[in-house]
């Protein structure tokens, strides 16, 4: 238990680091490149964008306010544990093509060969090897051993198999929680520096005695770029939690497929035996 519980908290950590050091990057990318002087009229962050090219579009984000970090946070760690999770999966995927690889072990194991099923396993290296490399080690044991009748032989293969799946999937979903924690907030978030900003708008407003329409559109169109920043991250995170939820559940059926052939391949070689 103890060697299941160390990794999580390693886990944990490691994404915990992550966070921190990319809230300390969005908040220096939003202090000096949105809100480089160069990117405002008198060289003064405190006046409005330049009225064209990069500068204005780095500047009025740079106007959006306290939120804008914290947007551009989620962005980059969304961004971060999307390759994160890109390479894990390509990892997990193995060598060669998944199918091809469960139709060579099915035709070996038909063929009694269980050294060259576990030799293949071996060389594809992914998580539906690892399972089912597992599964024929316990298969060659039970066919080894006397003792044991068939039921339970069958339920030995069948439990280091569940185990071997046990240990893959924690590894494959690992940060997905986070990408879909993101997905959900980061729109209210930008809803939430969007409102700050139409407040600290229409106060300026009411403060300044008159009505200014030149200045409450800019002021609405500064406080809509959270929203956008918001809707934007979300709209990744969702997409890529869908994909890779995909990818894991095409990943997990493989290896349920693979190890009912292990097991089907045991009960009808020993179908006689009792």
């Amino acid at each position: 238990m103890s060697n299941q519980i160390k990794p999580n908290k390693n886990v944990g950590m490691f994404a915990s680091l992550v966070i921190l050091f990319e809230f300390v990057l969005a908040i220096l990318i939003f202090l000096f490149v949105f809100g480089n002087s160069a990117n405002f009229q008198g060289g003064d962050s405190h006046m409005e964008p330049v009225k064209q090219g990069v500068g204005y579009f780095l500047g009025t984000i740079y106007k959006g306010g306290i939120i804008v970090p914290i947007l551009l946070t989620m962005f980059l760690v969304v961004l971060t544990f999307t390759i994160e999770r890109f390479i894990t999966i390509a990892k997990s995927q193995g060598h060669g093509r998944v199918d091809a690889f469960i139709s060579k072990v099915r035709s070996l194991m038909a063929q009694g060969d269980i050294d060259g099923s576990i030799a293949e396993c071996n060389r594809q290296q992914g998580s539906i090897a690892n399972v089912v490399n597992e599964g024929l080690k316990m298969y060659r044991q039970m066919e080894a051993d006397k003792n044991l009748d068939k039921e339970r032989k069958i339920l030995a293969i069948q439990k280091e198999l569940e185990e071997a799946t046990s240990l893959e999937l924690p590894m494959l979903s690992k940060n997905l929680v986070i990408i879909s924690t993101i997905a959900s907030i980061a729109t209210l978030m930008g809803l939430l520096g969007t409102v700050i900003g139409m407040i600290v708008a229409f106060k300026a407003l009411a403060q300044a005695g008159s009505p200014d329409a030149l200045a409450l559109s800019t002021g609405i169109s500064e406080a809509l770029v959270n929203t956008a920043l918001g809707i934007l991250t979300s709209a990744i995170s969702i997409v890529m939690y869908n994909f890779f939820t995909n990818k894991i559940d095409s990943l997990t059926y493989g290896m349920d497929e693979a190890g009912y052939s292990v097991v089907q391949t045991f009960a009808s070689r020993y179908k006689d035996a009792k």
